[in-house]
């Protein structure tokens, strides 16, 4: 994920509030209908990772979101409707939805009217009749108010739907989807999505995926609609805006390329584009196809002093950003965004490798080998922080420890070492390859590397992902 520009390990932090459910909603059924949905269950209120319990939802997977939002800079006003289609995946008299902030107008759950209630981050629906396990449904939410990012005490900084000068930044890992739709606030649950933003005519708005026709104008006011045709976790969902200076073309490989900078950073316009090109076509020579539809880079001038890689189109906060930066956002594109993690406490699945990548983009232009990177960080003190903390268990209080990226690369150089470059680079290969679109672990990780090399890594990963210390 997010690159820091600054040193600093992360904290997670949710914003909560609160809401009511409609004074007037009818008294409890007696029907048929009523006894239906007492033999179903509630989904759960969150997903089932035990270091984020609030996040995400259980009972359901979600395929597909149309998120329409209109959104005005000069008020800070967000009007939205998010449609959710998905799959229950028990019976189901009530499910939850995350969403932080707005009044929630309406639901609807098969264009049938639910009644709903809220409390913290959970939106609460209850469908007029009960969802069976496996039957599909479509959710419906109406909702307006100020969007409210998470703004960390610690030094997470501040994510999610930013309001900006002349329009929003949106960066949301690890949990700030819900700052601005409601959703399954959760990596293991990836969907498809559309979205149609509309704002003031003459401002930019910087989606996922590639446009879905020409941007409409009426009454002053443009709507831009994108798509994102493959699978997604929310927390790379955007909806970027302002103004912007757009270059678009193709990479010499032949992917659609979009690089956008806000006009303080014109000056880096070209450099997004070329070097975006340049290190997206060199990723699938060395990581497998790219596995999306377009490619690019975003820079706005919103000092948020860090990147995300959002899927196709990276973000950097208020910096233009160094080959090296660009080089780790877009290795993401495979390890993080394609390849998305289970659960939290393997991040080091997304951030070591897109770590590790910026070693090996310095190797490709010749800037550097790395095992001089290797060894130089082996070279730390016994006392130096980075070995205390094992970065296969990434600890939710400090989720983007400096460990999790250095060290976890480091895990990765040392296994190269072990099973020698040519084995090393098919596995990088399969790996995104066996896994494409889906979800990850780290044990199936250290399965695929043992399967390949025939050898026993236990001892080696063991040391380098697990030990609070430093490996010999």
């Amino acid at each position: 994920m997010r690159y820091e520009r600054r040193s600093v390990a992360l904290l997670v932090a949710l914003v909560s509030a609160l809401a009511c459910t409609p004074a007037d909603q009818p008294p409890p059924s007696t029907g048929p209908t009523a006894a239906a949905l007492s033999d179903a269950r509630a989904g759960a209120a969150g997903i089932g990772d035990a270091d984020f319990p609030n996040d995400g939802n259980g009972g359901y997977d979600v395929a597909h979101y149309g998120i329409s939002i209109d959104y005005t800079p000069a008020d800070k006003r967000l009007s939205g409707i998010t449609t959710i289609t998905a799959a229950a995946t028990q019976d189901l008299s009530s499910f939850n939805l995350d969403l932080t902030g707005y009044d929630v107008s309406g639901v609807t759950v098969d264009d049938e009217a639910a009644t709903f209630s809220r409390q913290g981050q959970e939106l609460t629906v209850r469908p007029a009749r009960p969802i069976a396990d496996d039957d599909r449904f479509t959710v419906r939410v109406s909702y307006a108010g100020t969007p409210q990012p998470v703004r960390n005490s610690a030094n997470l900084g501040t994510y999610g739907f930013i309001p900006t000068r002349d329009g929003a930044f949106v960066t949301a890992e690890p949990n700030g989807a819900k700052t601005w739709f409601p959703s399954n606030d959760h990596p293991a649950d990836k969907a498809t999505f559309d979205f149609a933003i509309t704002v003031p005519a003459g401002l930019t708005a910087l989606a996922n995926g590639e446009l879905a026709g020409r941007p409409t104008t009426a009454s002053g006011r443009t709507t831009w609609r994108w798509r994102e045709k493959q699978p997604m976790a929310t927390y790379l969902a955007t909806a970027t805006l302002g103004t912007f200076e757009l270059r678009e073309g193709r990479t010499a490989a032949g992917i659609p390329l979009l690089a956008a900078v806000d006009p303080a950073f014109r000056s880096s316009l070209d450099k997004v584009y070329t070097v975006s090109g340049e290190v997206t076509d060199y990723w699938a020579t060395v990581f497998g196809p790219y596995p999306f539809g377009s490619t690019g880079g975003v820079v706005d001038d919103f000092a948020t002093g860090y990147a995300l890689e959002n899927q196709t189109k990276p973000m950097y906060g208020g910096f233009a950003p160094d080959e090296a930066i660009i080089a780790h956002e877009l290795a993401h594109q495979w390890f993080g965004d394609s390849l998305s993690i289970r659960r939290w406490k393997d991040l080091w699945l997304n951030e070591g490798f897109a770590t590790y990548a910026e070693w090996l983009w310095a190797e490709h232009k010749g800037k550097g080998t790395a095992e001089a990177t290797f060894q130089r960080n082996l070279a730390r003190p016994a006392d130096d922080p980075i070995w205390a903390y094992p970065p296969g268990r990434a600890k939710p209080d400090d989720l983007f420890n400096q460990s999790v990226y250095t060290r976890g690369a480091m895990a990765l150089h040392a296994l190269r070492k072990a099973v020698g470059d040519d084995t090393f680079f098919k596995l990088l290969r399969a790996w995104t390859a066996e896994h494409r679109y889906s979800n990850v672990t780290t044990e199936q990780f250290v399965a695929l590397a043992e399967k390949m090399s025939g050898k026993d890594l236990g001892p080696l990963f063991d040391a380098w992902l697990h030990e609070p210390r430093r490996p010999a």
